[in-house]
């Protein structure tokens, strides 16, 4: 299943009462290329997407122009400055996705209004070039009904889960890779804690998760503290044993959480934690599908510290299971420091000793905007990241949900390849819960009755087809 993206160049749209319409393809010329899509639509409004592509020299600050046609306004952006006078719009790098290498992608998102019969914008330039930069055209396919006609793109589907699919990972430079040693996204969901929570993880909500949402991931939120692993140490690491395994039989990757949170300093747990990992490592060993999340939010810690633990739980996790991806959490929630003050420059500078690792981070999207997707653009480029938890309100998990600065995160984490699973596949009393309260325990799992604000974005997001490449 690889995803797929009308592309300006190729089939651009029209947007009128009557839904969207192909118009004529654009000429090729080299500098710059833009594929605009529009992603959803409403009575007198839309979303659209422009994926920018420098095919010139690097450019370190980039502004984006096109006009609309009369009667389309933007009504809120996203991952840019968005400024419209008149039918002209301008969309202007941030601090943080400024840098533009050659041959390098962005993209920025926004809502719109319209009235009438309106095209789409059909000439882009970059910092003045003129945006013409021939592309492959898509296969399209176009049905028709008495009122309207419906332009998609397809593409060849690949067969196989997930798990089927990438096999065993492993981590290549930056990126986590699949047993085709190409990089590759992960996409999914958290759950809150099991012990709490589990009549939210059975068979209907995992195949919900895997079938109806197309999810790569399931990540399971084991607690160790608040009635959690420490309780009853035996009956947690079964119930997280039955869980990956039902996350294999339908073709899921399992992230195993170790979540500590309170105490912040993970060497609180460290004896806990090397008997759990000997534990689920020896018993996974064989598994394809399974990825080790060592320490969920280290707070009010030196990195030193959490380290000095990485350091000691990961042999312990290698003396079972080798080839197993391993994740390390960061300091201050899993921040790379941020959050106390911090830069992603001590790990960069002191990274952990050990093969195959990759570093967490976590952001909540009404409180951490654009001074940290800049530390999470920059850290990309050094450091193997994985978004093992992320909330689209509040870091309480509560407060309102924050669809724009969101779709800004994940527009970023899209454009860098880095995986993530959200916060949180439940009914929680909570903003942050997928579900509305009374949903688990039933067999709907994915219909509009059920989730939420926050589950309806995510799902859209989790089901559009991977891009998983095998050669």
């Amino acid at each position: 299943m690889k995803r797929s993206t009308a592309l300006l160049a190729a089939c651009a749209a029209a947007l009128g009462s009557a839904g969207l319409v192909a118009l004529p393809q654009a000429a090729a010329a080299p500098g710059c290329r833009v594929d605009y899509t529009i992603t959803s639509q409403w009575q007198g409004g839309f979303q659209g997407d422009i994926r920018i592509t420098n095919l010139g020299d690097a450019l370190s600050g980039w502004t984006l122009a096109f006009s609309f046609p009369s009667g389309q306004r933007v009504t809120q952006g996203w991952n840019a400055t968005w400024t419209q006078s008149g039918a002209g719009v301008s969309v202007a790098s941030l601090e943080w996705n400024r840098q533009l290498g050659a041959g390098a992608s962005t993209s920025a998102g926004f809502t719109g209004s319209w009235s009438g019969s309106n095209p789409v914008p059909t000439s882009f330039s970059l910092n003045g070039t003129t945006c013409t930069g021939s592309v492959q055209p898509p296969t399209t396919t176009t049905t028709a009904t008495t009122t309207t006609t419906t332009t998609t793109t397809t593409s060849p589907p690949q067969n196989g889960t997930p798990v089927q699919i990438n096999g065993q990972l492993r981590v290549c430079g930056v990126n986590l890779c699949n047993q085709h040693n190409r990089p590759i996204q992960l996409r999914g969901m958290s759950t809150h804690g099991i012990q709490w929570f589990a009549r939210c993880y059975t068979n209907n909500s995992l195949d919900a998760l895997a079938n109806d949402w197309k999810s790569d991931l399931f990540r399971i939120a084991m607690y160790v503290q608040e009635q959690g692993y420490e309780t009853n140490p035996t009956a947690f690491t079964n119930q997280v044993n039955n869980l990956v395994d039902m996350a294999e039989s339908r073709g899921m990757y399992a992230m195993i959480d170790f979540h500590i949170l309170t105490p912040g300093d993970p060497n609180y747990n460290l004896e806990r934690a090397k008997t759990f990992f000997r534990a689920v490592a020896t018993r996974n060993a064989a598994k394809t599908n399974v990825i080790y999340e060592i320490a969920n939010e280290p707070n009010g810690v030196s990195w030193a510290s959490i380290k000095s633990y990485a350091e000691q739980v990961i042999p312990v996790i290698r003396a079972a299971d080798p080839d197993a991806v391993v994740i390390v959490g960061t300091r201050a929630w899993s921040s790379l420091g941020v959050s106390e003050g911090s830069t992603e420059s001590e790990v960069v500078n002191n990274p952990v000793n050990a093969q195959n690792i990759m570093y967490a981070f976590h952001f909540y999207a009404a409180t951490h905007k654009d001074s940290y997707r800049t530390v999470l653009a920059r850290a990309a480029t050094r450091l193997p990241l994985f978004v093992t938890e992320f909330g689209t309100v509040t870091a309480t998990g509560g407060g309102a949900f924050d669809r724009e600065s969101t779709v800004a995160w994940l527009n970023l984490l899209d454009q860098h390849k880095i995986g993530y699973a959200n916060w949180t596949y439940s009914e929680a009393n909570e903003s942050s819960a997928t579900f509305r309260p009374g949903t688990c325990g039933g067999s709907d799992y994915s219909s509009s009755g059920v989730l939420t604000d926050s589950g309806a974005l995510l799902k859209s997001r989790i089901s559009t087809a991977d891009n998983f490449p095998t050669s």
